[in-house]
């Protein structure tokens, strides 16, 4: 602690921002330090002592203890500033004092009451002067608390008074009606209280629990419930709504975002919980509601103890680790502690980025940047040779639908073919763990780039059968804010001023977050026994046209006035409706509730089978189209119609 004549700053309070504080009438706070507090002890604390004599003994009774008065005054004075002085007392900024240094008072008056009562009483006891009364400490320990808090506590009166005086003045302060008056809505009340040069002032709570209408939180009153927003927006001329609800479904969030949007206005969200561990709300974390906020589901959390136990101390590999899943699954093996965590990418500018983001936030990790593309048989062989990985999470494909329609020899090589080869070295280099991230477009597939996963799947469930390892694979929809995904380019149409295309009405697709996909992966990593097949409930599929229309609200834009939603049509190999499991897959709930397996695909490969897949990889070099199309079809949905 600082001596008296320094200033500590509060907690979560810059230098810049105190400097801040003391323009205006606050700089007389400013001036007012504690060297003057400090003298004011000198002066009041003896007063203390004696008004304690005064209130416990008579007028007239107060003559024989006039030397023990004076004693114990002398005393106070010595003794009292030296041990508040030594608690730290004199190094605090008072406008900001809260209910620790409440409590920090409290234990240095009741350490000094108790050390000037020793000292007192053994004075007496020397001197033979009349004994100090048993009842007088208690009452000095009271009046000390009263005459030493009350000047500190009067000042943070005094500054947030005339804070919100100014406050009240300024042009520039925006009133905020904050959704939810729970911990985050109070914690986020409080930091706009304390920080005024945030430039809000909250002016009412809205929360749907009956029991907390029209009571007072930290001085901010609850003024209705959710359904009262636009009411409120008007009547109480709300600039900004905070939806201040960590645990909020996605329904709530949604319901709040359309009333705010019948007022013209935007909501801002304070994401998960992380912003509560500390005690406080940072206000910068405060974002507009984005589309993963109104996905009509709960969000998939899971225990990552398990996945802990598995990665920890190992060596992880990760293809395609500079994609939006790749590069996901290797922040959250990352927190896990492995031994080294391989990256390898065919691209070096998304190796690059991740692998820098990976040396700063993780600065101990062992990370080692690959090079690599997964069709060099031998190039994988010198990578596996030199770092012998344990653990393969397989996340390198090519995953665009119309793409690979006019470029299957790409789809095939680099998605059956690399495949093979990384499936290939796990078994000769005794690779656990092999995870490879499928999709649900390899379900009963219409297109090459669900066919080839679809024989991905199959290579991954041979290998299983094999080797009696942990070799799965895992299906997902598709993935809010990956790469190329449709949400990134609907964004993009909307800020070129539209039209958004839109294929079909009633076209529908599952959707999920990144996290929420990465968080599967690595639960199969756990779950798996070998050649299963997992799959994440996904809820309720959306309609593209919706999302659409969200997208478009969400930027402040109407739809048929702002911005145009046009039909284009169904592409190549798209299809209307996806699935998640074949007719002839049988699948369960795993001890996870939100993930399905499909098991009865674990079986032998047959020779055949291993025979077409060469003469698919064979046909891809040679650029021959319609065999591959035909050997897609028989391996990937023999009982189906052919690939288009």
């Amino acid at each position: 602690m600082r001596d008296k004549t320094s200033t500590t700053y509060s907690r979560g309070v810059s230098k810049a921002h105190y400097a801040t504080l003391h323009k205006g009438n606050h700089l007389l706070l400013g001036h007012l330090r504690n060297r003057y507090l400090f003298l004011f002890d000198l002066l009041v604390l003896p007063f203390a002592t004696w008004l304690a004599f005064v209130i416990r003994l008579n007028p007239h009774d107060l003559l024989p203890y006039n030397v023990v008065i004076v004693m114990s005054m002398l005393v106070t004075a010595l003794l009292k500033p030296l041990v508040f002085q030594l608690w730290g007392l004199y190094g605090y900024y008072w406008p900001f004092a809260g209910f620790d240094e409440a409590l920090r008072i409290v234990a240095a008056a009741l350490a000094a009451e108790l050390l000037q009562t020793g000292v007192v009483f053994s004075l007496t006891h020397v001197t033979g002067v009349t004994p100090l009364p048993r009842s007088i400490p208690f009452l000095d320990l009271f009046l000390t608390l009263i005459f030493f808090a009350g000047p500190r506590f009067g000042l943070r009166w005094l500054y947030h008074r005339l804070h919100r005086r100014e406050r009240r003045d300024s042009l520039t302060t925006q009133r905020v009606l904050i959704a939810g008056a729970g911990e985050a809505g109070l914690l986020t009340a409080r930091e706009i209280q304390q920080n005024p040069a945030l430039g809000f002032r909250p002016v009412g709570f809205v929360d749907d629990d009956p029991n907390k209408q029209w009571l007072r939180i930290n001085g901010v009153q609850v003024v209705g419930r959710l359904e009262d927003i636009p009411a409120l927006i008007q009547t109480r001329k709300v600039d900004q709504v905070f939806i201040a609800i960590p645990s909020a479904p996605p329904d709530v969030i949604r319901q709040i975002t359309e009333l705010c949007r019948s007022q013209g206005m935007t909501p801002s969200i304070l994401p998960g919980m992380s912003q509560l561990v500390s005690g406080h709300v940072e206000m910068q974390r405060f974002r507009k509601v984005q589309l993963e906020d109104l996905l009509a589901r709960q969000p998939i959390h899971t225990d990552t103890s398990g996945v802990q136990k598995l990665l920890k101390g190992r060596r992880i590999l990760v293809t395609g680790a500079g994609g939006s899943i790749g590069s996901e699954l290797c922040r959250q093996i990352a927190r896990c502690e492995p031994a080294q965590l391989l990256l390898l990418g065919h691209g070096e500018n998304s190796i690059f980025g991740i692998t820098n983001e990976l040396y700063r936030d993780f600065p101990a990790l062992n990370v080692q940047p690959v090079i690599a593309d997964i069709r060099e048989v031998a190039r994988l062989e010198r990578i596996f040779e030199r770092f012998q990985p344990e653990v393969i999470f397989h996340a390198a494909a090519h995953k665009h639908v119309p793409l690979m329609e006019d470029n299957p020899e790409e789809a095939v090589t680099n998605n059956v073919l690399g495949t093979r080869n990384l499936l290939d070295l796990a078994e000769s280099h005794a690779v656990e763990v092999f995870v490879m991230i499928s999709t649900d477009k390899a379900v009963r597939p219409t297109s090459v780039m669900g066919a080839t996963k679809r024989v991905a799947e199959q290579l991954v469930q041979a290998a299983a059968h094999r080797t009696g390892r942990c070799f799965v694979a895992v299906r997902f929809g598709n993935v809010l804010g990956s790469r190329g995904s449709v949400v990134p380019y609907f964004q993009e149409q909307i800020e070129r001023g539209g039209p958004v295309t839109v294929t079909h009405p009633e076209i529908k697709r599952f959707f999920m977050t990144i996290p929420e996909a990465v968080q599967l992966v690595l639960q199969a990593a756990i779950l798996g026994r070998g050649g299963e097949i997992f799959v994440l409930d996904m809820g309720e599929p959306v309609k593209i046209v919706d999302l659409a229309r969200d997208l478009i609200r969400l930027a402040g834009l109407r739809e048929g006035q702002d911005i145009e939603i046009v039909f284009t049509g169904l592409r190549p190999g798209e299809k209307l409706f996806e699935e998640l499991f074949l007719k002839e897959e049988t699948h369960h709930r795993t001890a996870h509730e939100k993930v399905f397996v499909s098991q009865n695909g674990v079986c032998a490969f047959t020779d055949e089978k291993a025979a077409q897949i060469q003469k698919l990889i064979e046909a891809a070099y040679a650029g021959d189209s319609a065999v591959m199309l035909d050997l897609l079809h028989t391996l990937s949905a023999p009982h189906e119609s052919k690939v288009a």
